[in-house]
């Protein structure tokens, strides 16, 4: 991707946060930062409404529609699964879910996001 299109979708995804009214705007803001510095292969794009985060494949979008958290959507490929009880939840086949109910429980998961996006990464790039 040419630094112009970066420029562009960063742009995008700049114009989308600042119009953004939600309850958790600071949390996902937040979440946002953590996701993009945890690993710098990740890219950051406007996709199914929302922010969303991939290299080579996508790996998650926020649901903003989620009532009482915020809700990142992870998604897995080809039955590949990584299990993290301690962030993930759900049972679906191809993704499962994160919920973060406010900035101090972000805070305490931190350490678990940043392990998870590096180790997304790793799966995605052994396929």
């Amino acid at each position: 991707m040419s630094n112009k299109q970066r420029m562009q979708k960063a742009d995008q995804i700049d114009d989308y946060m600042k119009k953004l009214e939600h309850p958790f705007k600071q949390e996902i803001e937040r979440l946002r930062s953590i996701i993009l510095n945890a690993n710098p292969k990740l890219q950051e794009r406007v996709k199914w409404n929302s922010p969303s985060f991939y290299y080579i494949k996508d790996l998650a979008a926020f649901n903003l529609r989620a009532n009482g958290y915020v809700q990142i959507i992870f998604i897995f490929y080809d039955g590949n699964m990584i299990e993290d009880s301690s962030l993930l939840q759900g049972s679906w086949k191809d993704r499962r879910e994160a919920r973060f109910y406010s900035l101090d429980d972000i805070e305490v998961k931190l350490p678990a996001l940043e392990q998870f996006v590096n180790n997304w990464i790793k799966l995605i790039e052994c396929k």
